[in-house]
Order: C-alpha cells, then structure tokens, then sequence
C-alpha cells in the first residue's frame, strides 16, 4: 500500500458553488503531512468527507487501500480526529468525558484513558471539570480523545488554532512524539506555514478549492528559492513589458512599484535591455532569496476570482 489516505478529483459542492473541486492528496504511512491553506480554502471541506461527516459530490477517498463509503465502519475505527471546534460535557471531569468516549466507541483496552492522559501531560487535571480547563488544554484533552482508540491515521483541524506561542509548540511537539514514538500517522492543517515547516514531513497546499501544491520538506529547502527583484516607476507599464515582450508570467506586482519576478530563464542583463527599449525607467534590480514562508504566499496567490 503505497499511501495510507489519498483522494482522486475530490470535489464538494453546494449549490451552485464549488468548496472545493478535483483535489488529489497522498499521505504516506507514518508521516506528518501538512494541509496548508489561507481561512476558507478548503481544509475544513475536506477534512470533512476523509472523516465521512460529508459526503462527496465527486470523486474517491481511498483509506488503508479501501475505497471510503458510507458503511467503512471498519475503516473509521482506525482513524482518530479533530474537525473544527473540540466540544466536552464541560460538567464532567476530564477522565469521565474520555470515559463517556470509550464507551461511545465500544472500546475497553483496560489502562487505555490512563495512558492518553499521560501522554498529553493531563493526569494531574483528569479529575477536574473541563470547564475549568484553559484553551490550551481542552486541545489536548481532544487530542487525547482522539488517540484514545489507539488509531493507525489521526486527522487535525487547525489543533493550534487560538493558543499561545507556548501552547504552540507543546502541541508540535506532542504531534511528533505521536508520530515518532507511537507510529502514528498525521495529518495536521493550518494556515501559517512556520507551524508546520519544523514538523511535517509533506506539506500539500490548497487555495480556493483548488489543490495547489505536493511537495516534501527536504525537497523544498532543497530548491533554490530565488527571485529577481525590481523597482520600477510604472509597475503597470513594466508587466506589461514583462508579459508581452518577455513572454513573462510567473511575476507578483507588490507595494511600492515592485515587482518580484520568478521566471528564472531571462537573465537580468536581458531584462534591463528590454524594459530599457520600452521606456520603463528602472529604480532597482537585482537578485534575492526568498524564504519558505514568500514561497508558500506565493503558491497560494497564484489562483484568483
């Protein structure tokens, strides 16, 4: 089995409008992947149908090399998630609302609440009503929740959404002990790259429904990430020259009349030629790098409406 979730031409809609349209993903056993997108992308959409809360309008989901329906009773036994907000009986302690889970679930491992709170650091407030939990440890009370089964695939929302720095990285660091230590295979979404990029092993990014990028870490800080930036007086006139002249299409007008240019096949000696035959006075040109986070800015404004 080479992937233990992939999708083929998911797509959701309602209505006239599509949520999210022909997205195609490929999770490897044991690995962290990150679903990246701005808010109302399409994670949440898609999150949505892997854990069978949605039905798609077209397309497959195939888990564990079988093909998801709306009896893959099995299949969804295996896998433990978070969609959007976590909600407990607030009432109830911690250990009670795991409790309440297991016997939801029909699943009796003896030990098995003992250790989920152990490993998300909560033993010590298992016996205090979630309602006088912070934010920070409902998410890992959900997170306990959520492996509670001992499941092979963990599906996360957003699991960082509205904490601090510091809640940040506790719950990186227990989502990499998770899959490290417990072989359990990750699939994490966010919207803010520096979350993901010291964790995931793939990212994926989505935009507008769209599936824009799969790509691994390592090839990713691989790549030469470089960019020819310029400084023009008429940014207009010059993507004009640029686009026309150059035959030029990978370039983002920024504030102040610059232009980033990622085409790396026209070397800046010829650029200045060009734009100077056109009368497009230049300010400033010249080389420079960009960092992971331009790159996924970049990817992610590259389709419009």
């Amino acid at each position: 089995m080479p992937y233990i979730l992939q999708t083929s031409n998911l797509t959701k809609t309602i209505g006239r409008k599509d949520l999210v349209k022909n997205v195609n993903l490929h999770i490897k056993k044991g690995e962290i992947y990150g679903f990246l997108g701005p808010n109302g992308a399409g994670k949440t959409t898609v999150m949505k149908m892997i854990t069978n809360l949605w039905k798609p309008t077209n397309g497959n989901i195939e888990i564990f090399g079988e093909t998801l329906t709306h009896k893959s009773y099995e299949v969804l036994k295996r896998m433990g998630n978070i969609i959007e907000f976590p909600t407990f009986y607030n009432h109830m302690t911690g250990y009670e609302n795991l409790r309440l889970h297991c016997e939801y679930m029909g699943y009796y491992n003896h030990g098995s609440i003992e250790n989920a709170l152990d490993i998300l650091h909560l033993t010590e407030a298992s016996q205090k009503p979630v309602k006088n939990y912070s934010l920070g440890m409902k998410e890992r009370l959900a997170i306990a929740r959520a492996i509670l089964c001992k499941p092979e695939l963990l599906i996360l929302d957003e699991p960082t959404n509205g904490l601090d720095p510091a809640g940040m990285k506790q719950i990186r660091d227990l989502l990499k002990t998770l899959c490290e230590e417990y072989g359990i295979t990750i699939m994490v979404s966010s919207h803010i790259l520096s979350e993901i990029e010291s964790i995931a092993d793939t990212i994926g990014v989505i935009n507008h429904g769209m599936m824009m990028k799969e790509i691994g870490m390592k090839e990713m800080e691989e790549m030469s990430l470089t960019y020819t930036e310029l400084t023009v007086v008429n940014a207009k006139k010059a993507a004009y020259v640029l686009s026309e002249k150059l035959g030029l299409s990978n370039f983002k007008i920024i504030e102040n009349n610059m232009i980033r240019i990622y085409d790396q096949h026209v070397s800046m000696q010829e650029l200045s030629k060009v734009l100077a035959l056109n009368d497009v006075e230049v300010m400033a040109l010249g080389k420079q790098s960009e960092t992971l986070e331009d790159y996924f800015l970049k990817i992610t404004a590259e389709v419009k409406r």
